[in-house]
C-alpha cells in the first residue's frame, strides 16, 4: 500500500504539481515512484519521453497525468493508441516537449539526457518556478546561458545529482566567505583498480556494471571514466558560489558521503546517505521541508569502513580534460560534452576502445582551440552550435582510434 500523505512527512503542506521531463530514464522512473507513493501529496501535469511509448503511457496512467508527450512525432498515434479510454491528452514532437516544460506546475524535474534537454529545461526555467535539474548539459554546455535565465526570471533552481545536493545540504546556507572548498565524491567506477594494460581490453558490458549506482548507460559510462565527475565540477561552479580552485574530487568505493564542504575554520560538513537516486530526489519535491524515501538506512556499524584515495587522472584523464574545459570557459565544456556523447556511442556500439573516449575528447577540443570555435555563448542558439561543432569534430576523428 502507498503510504498517505502523513506518512510521508508532507502533512499540512499544499499538494503540489509536478512535470517530469524524461519520465522513462532513471531518474525519471525514480520520480514517478515517489510520486506515487504519495499520491494526496501530488497531482502530475505532464511526463515526456523521446521514443519509450510504452513505458510514457504506464508512467501516465500510474500517475493520471493531465499530458503525456512523446519527443519521436512519428509515434503519435501509438502513444493515443496506449492511452485511449483514458482522458489523458496525447502530443509528440520535439516543440511539444517545450510546451510541456511551460505548462503550469510547481516543479518540473528535469531529467531529458544531452543536449535534447536544453531547449526544454530552459522554457521551464523561463516560467520562473521550482526546477529539479537532472540534465547535466544545461550547466554544463550552456552555464552561462542558462544560469542568467534562472536568475531573470525568478527560477528556483534545485539540483537532483546526489552530490550537488549533498553539497545543498552541507553548505546550509553559508555565505561565500566562509566556503573554503566543495569536494565532490566518486565511486571510481567498476575499474577503479585496474592498470593501463587491462583498460585497454574493457568492453561495454564490464563498463556497464556499476558498483554502487543503477544508472542510464551514459551516465554509467561517464561514471567508469571518471568524466561524469568532471561534468560535475563544472556544474557545481555554476550551481555554487565558489571559483573553479575551490572545488575538487576524491575518489570514495563505498559512495556513502556524497559531497564535503571545508569551511575557513577547519570544519568539515558531509552529507551522508546509502545511494539512491530518490534521496536527492525527495529532497527537491519537498525542499524547504522533507518527504519519507523508501531507500535503505545508513548504517555506518555494518558498513565498517569508509575509504578515500586521489583521483589517478594518468588511468582516467577525462577528469583533467573536464577540469582544463572549465578553466578555457567560453564553449569549450559544451564542446567537450558534445564529444563526450559521440565518444561515449562510439564505445557502446564498438567502434572504439574504453581509453578512446577521453583520446576522442580531447582530440576533438584540440581540433577546436585551432579552429577558433572556442568563443563565449550569448545564447541557446550560440550553445547548439557548439555543440554541434563538437559532434561534428568527435565523429571526424574516430577513424583514428580503429
Amino acid at each position: 500500500m502507498a503510504p498517505s500523505s502523513e506518512t510521508a512527512g508532507t502533512r499540512g503542506q499544499a499538494v503540489r504539481s509536478v512535470s517530469v521531463l524524461g519520465a522513462t530514464g532513471s531518474v525519471g522512473q525514480s520520480t514517478i515512484d515517489l510520486i506515487c507513493r504519495n499520491r494526496d501529496a501530488f497531482t502530475v501535469e505532464a511526463l515526456t519521453a523521446q521514443t519509450n511509448v510504452a513505458a510514457l503511457a504506464e508512467a501516465a496512467r500510474r500517475t493520471g497525468a493531465r499530458l503525456a508527450v512523446i519527443g519521436d512525432a512519428n509515434l503519435y498515434d501509438d502513444l493515443c493508441a496506449a492511452l485511449a479510454g483514458t482522458g489523458i491528452e496525447a502530443a509528440a514532437g520535439p516543440d511539444a516537449i517545450v510546451a510541456a516544460a511551460a505548462m503550469p506546475a510547481d516543479c518540473v524535474v528535469a531529467a531529458i539526457v544531452g543536449a535534447a534537454g536544453l531547449a526544454p529545461t530552459l522554457e521551464a526555467a523561463r516560467q520562473g518556478r521550482r526546477l529539479a535539474l537532472a540534465n547535466k548539459e544545461c550547466l554544463v554546455s550552456a552555464g552561462d546561458v542558462f544560469m542568467s535565465t534562472v536568475a531573470d526570471a525568478g527560477c528556483e533552481l534545485l539540483p537532483v545529482d546526489s552530490e550537488h545536493s549533498g553539497a545543498l545540504q552541507a553548505l546550509a546556507g553559508a555565505s561565500a566567505e566562509s566556503i573554503e572548498r566543495i569536494t565532490l565524491t566518486a565511486s571510481g567506477g567498476p575499474f577503479r583498480t585496474w592498470s593501463l594494460d587491462e583498460l585497454q581490453h574493457v568492453t561495454p558490458e564490464q563498463a556497464l556494471r556499476h558498483p554502487n549506482w543503477s544508472m542510464g548507460a551514459k551516465i554509467t559510462i561517464d561514471s567508469a571514466t571518471l568524466m561524469n565527475k568532471g561534468l560535475e565540477l563544472i556544474e557545481a561552479y555554476h550551481l555554487f558560489p565558489v571559483t573553479a580552485e575551490q572545488l575538487g574530487a576524491v575518489v570514495h568505493p563505498q559512495s556513502i558521503i556524497h559531497c564535503l564542504v571545508s569551511y575557513i575554520d577547519g570544519s568539515v560538513m558531509a552529507q551522508m546517505a546509502c545511494p539512491d537516486m530518490r534521496t536527492p530526489i525527495a529532497l527537491a519535491l519537498s525542499w524547504p521541508g522533507r518527504m519519507a524515501a523508501p531507500t535503505q538506512r545508513l548504517d555506518l556499524a555494518s558498513i565498517g569502513q569508509l575509504s578515500f584515495e586521489a583521483p589517478d587522472e594518468v588511468r582516467f584523464p577525462a577528469l583533467k580534460l573536464a577540469r582544463d574545459a572549465l578553466t578555457r570557459g567560453a564553449t569549450a565544456p559544451a564542446i567537450l560534452s558534445a564529444a563526450n556523447e559521440v565518444a561515449v556511442e562510439a564505445f557502446l556500439s564498438r567502434r572504439i576502445g574504453f581509453l578512446d573516449i577521453a583520446r576522442n575528447v580531447a582530440d576533438a577540443l584540440e581540433a577546436a582551440e585551432k579552429q577558433g570555435l572556442i568563443a563565449p555563448a550569448a545564447n541557446l542558439g550560440d550553445v547548439l552550435e557548439a555543440d554541434s561543432a563538437g559532434r561534428r569534430l568527435a565523429q571526424s576523428l574516430l577513424g583514428r582510434y580503429v
